[in-house]
C-alpha cells in the first residue's frame, strides 16, 4: 500500500478508531487510490502503524468484509473487491456531501457571512488535511 493511502487515527476524535479506518478505506476505494485486488496492509502491520490493538483492525476489516468492499484469504491477505469502487462511491459522496451541509448550516447559524464561508472552504483546500489528521507527521506504512 502507498504513502497515498497512509491511515491516520485522532485520539480526540468522537468517531471509534475501527470507524475512522473503515472510512479511510471507504474514502481510499471512492477516490481511486485503492482499486480492486490492491493488498491492504495485515492486521498486525496496520495495528503496529496506527499504534492500536490489532483486534480493533480485525472489527474493522470485517465489517468491510461483510459490505463486500474486501475479501480477505488466509495465505493470501486482504485485497479490495471487484465491486468495492462502485458500492463505495455513492455512499461516500452522500456522506461528505452531509458533512459539508451541517457544516455550512453551523457557520450560517452562527451568523458567518457567505463569503466568509467561502474563503473557510477554500483555505482548507490549499492546506489538503487529510481525515482525522492530528497535524502530526505520521509514519511511512
Amino acid at each position: 500500500m502507498s504513502n497515498e493511502t497512509d491511515f491516520n487515527l485522532n485520539p480526540d476524535s468522537d468517531v471509534a478508531a475501527y470507524v475512522q479506518i473503515q472510512n479511510q478505506i471507504r474514502f481510499a476505494i471512492a477516490s481511486g487510490r485503492l482499486k480492486p485486488n490492491d493488498d491492504l496492509p495485515s492486521v498486525r502491520n496496520l495495528a503496529d502503524h496506527v499504534g492500536i490493538n490489532p483486534n480493533t483492525i480485525s472489527k474493522a476489516y470485517r465489517d468491510l468484509e461483510v459490505l463486500g468492499l474486501i475479501r480477505s484469504q488466509k495465505g493470501v491477505g486482504v485485497k479490495v473487491t471487484e465491486d468495492a469502487p462502485q458500492l463505495c462511491h455513492e455512499d461516500i459522496w452522500s456522506v461528505v456531501k452531509n458533512h459539508l451541509r451541517d457544516a455550512v448550516a453551523e457557520c450560517l447559524a452562527c451568523g458567518m457571512p457567505a463569503e466568509d464561508i467561502h474563503d473557510l472552504v477554500r483555505e482548507a483546500i490549499s492546506e489538503r488535511p487529510k481525515p482525522y489528521d492530528t497535524n502530526e507527521e505520521p509514519a511511512g506504512l
